[in-house]
């Protein structure tokens, strides 16, 4: 089966494989499209693939999927998931304006088990071909302004990866009740408290502070967190602060005791330690000679 990047009639306009390392990649591959009405022919593809709508207009799209044809008005956060292995051809009569992400299956699936600990099936996948959401499509557009401003944090490309797998996998896997508890933490709470540890990490940051940014208690936030993120709160404030400081470590003029303070480390001291456990060496034998 070809791949659905072989198929799709125009060059995307944002991919994550040009601007990220493989590791973000590996677990997804976003693509931004604003294509003028064509069409795809009938195919089968070796991804899944979810198709997130931005476009603030309803507009006309036809469907043939499994041999069905579907001829049906797209609204904006619609999500169409179409799961590996089942046949699907296109056709839109407007400009698009959408996200487009590929999943590997065995990849998204063991994601899936190992992460949060859902056995996916294909027969899920198939059994909600679209839905309306919008909490799960502003994720898909958390991590397209992530590609558009380039973001120099490794570490808040992934989270934010996270965050959209997290979402869809528990749509999938959870019951409606859960899921609904789940929603209760939402992509723009989670860039609220990211782009609060972005810009003050060089600051003492309490619990209680992100927990405040999400407007959630610090138990439920943490919780949740950490089910998305992989990480509990103050391991991620710690690594995303490394990630800093051996930015920070390639100017041989700055001061170590320096680079600690502006990391929101207490002494050196303490900031060797995060980095070594981290790192597995410590900020000096890092430093490039």
């Amino acid at each position: 089966m070809p791949k659905y990047q072989d198929i799709y009639p125009s060059e995307p306009l944002i991919q994550s494989l040009d601007l990220v390392r493989p590791l973000a990649a590996d677990l997804l591959t976003l693509e931004y499209f604003e294509a003028e009405p064509a069409s795809m022919p009938i195919n089968k593809y070796e991804q899944h693939h979810i198709i997130l709508n931005l476009k603030d207009k309803p507009h006309r799209v036809e469907n043939w999927r499994n041999g069905e044809h579907r001829d049906f008005i797209y609204h904006k956060n619609e999500i169409i998931v179409t799961p590996a292995g089942v046949e699907s051809g296109w056709q839109w009569h407007v400009q698009s304006k959408c996200i487009i992400i590929t999943l590997e299956p065995i990849k998204f699936e063991k994601f899936a088990q190992t992460e949060l600990g859902i056995l996916l099936s294909e027969r899920q996948l198939k059994d909600l071909p679209q839905f309306l959401d919008e909490d799960i499509t502003q994720s898909g557009i958390q991590l397209l302004e992530a590609l558009k401003c380039q973001l120099g944090s490794q570490i808040m490309f992934e989270s934010f990866a996270r965050i959209f797998l997290t979402k869809l996998i528990l749509k999938y896997g959870l019951q409606a009740e859960e899921y609904e508890f789940s929603k209760s933490f939402t992509a723009k709470q989670y860039k609220q408290v990211l782009d609060y540890i972005a810009l003050n990490y060089g600051n003492n940051i309490l619990l209680e502070d992100m927990a405040a940014k999400a407007s959630l208690s610090p138990s439920h936030f943490s919780r949740l967190f950490k089910q998305t993120i992989g990480q509990s709160p103050y391991q991620f404030l710690m690594a995303y602060r490394i990630e800093q400081a051996k930015k920070m470590l390639d100017n041989p003029n700055k001061l170590m005791a320096d680079i600690a303070f502006a990391c929101g480390f207490s002494d050196q001291a303490h900031f060797s330690r995060v980095f070594k456990k981290i790192e597995g060496l410590t900020p000096k034998q890092y430093r490039p000679k």
